[in-house]
């Protein structure tokens, strides 16, 4: 069920030494510019294959590229291949988890304005993808408790 998913950010709650911190460098008006300007490149990248961003609407959003989308616009250098195949080796990964994992790393690597998928952008995507397997596991757990409990 959570291979669906994918990415999860843990949010702990603030504290009163989070509030007295300086704010962040990156404030929203500066996020949604790195945003409008990480879509630009994704249409950018499909009319330069001369692909309709229009017509793709389904292959217009790297959540939604698959197929020979997908392989062409989020192949990973050779160290991110072999980060992602390590990763599949050791068992975090179906090939859903795959698939999704070069979906979330494609946009990290637009977010960072980068042509290509590197290792960074395949290691932050499993960052992410690794937390929705923990979830999953706690998710697990807890079920697992409940049943076991006796209903009367």
């Amino acid at each position: 069920m959570f291979d669906r998913i994918d990415l999860t950010v843990e949010t702990p709650p603030v504290t009163a030494s989070d509030m007295a911190l300086p704010p962040p460098a990156e404030g929203t008006a500066e996020a949604a510019a790195r945003v409008a300007a990480a879509r630009a490149m994704q249409e950018d990248r499909l009319r330069a294959a001369g692909i309709d961003p229009a017509i793709a609407r389904d292959q217009a959003v790297n959540a939604r590229a698959s197929g020979e989308t997908l392989d062409r616009f989020a192949t990973p250098d050779e160290a991110g291949r072999a980060l992602l195949m390590r990763a599949g080796e050791a068992g975090g990964l179906t090939a859903r988890g795959w698939t999704r994992t070069l979906r979330l790393a494609r946009t990290i690597a637009d977010l960072d304005g980068c042509e290509g998928v590197l290792r960074r952008h395949i290691a932050e995507a499993l960052v992410y993808r690794r937390s929705t397997v923990g979830a999953q596991g706690d998710f697990e757990r807890q079920t697992s408790h409940h049943a076991d409990t006796p209903v009367f």
